[in-house]
């Protein structure tokens, strides 16, 4: 998911993430985002295949803005707690 220049938030799929945004980001990616740049990714998930990536894709299209906001919202805490929080427990 990419937020771009205006706020708004562009959801797509890709099997190159990095080669996609920077398409995106030289205004070459979809017209939407092309009149909206500059774009920032914010959310990321992977699928087991191509089928499921265009199953959640069309999943995350549906969310309304508010939901898709508290989406960001929850990955940026996961990501903050495991990133800078204590090693994971190991199982006894």
């Amino acid at each position: 998911m990419l937020r771009c220049k205006d706020g708004s938030l562009y959801t797509g799929c890709t099997n190159d993430l990095d080669a996609r945004v920077e398409r995106h980001r030289a205004g070459r990616g979809a017209r939407y985002t092309r009149s909206r740049l500059p774009v920032r990714l914010v959310f990321s998930e992977s699928a087991a295949d191509k089928s499921a990536a265009l199953k959640r894709e069309a999943a995350l299209k549906q969310l309304t803005r508010e939901e898709k906001l508290a989406l960001l919202s929850s990955a940026r805490r996961w990501r903050a707690r495991s990133a800078g929080g204590r090693p994971p427990r190991r199982s006894r």
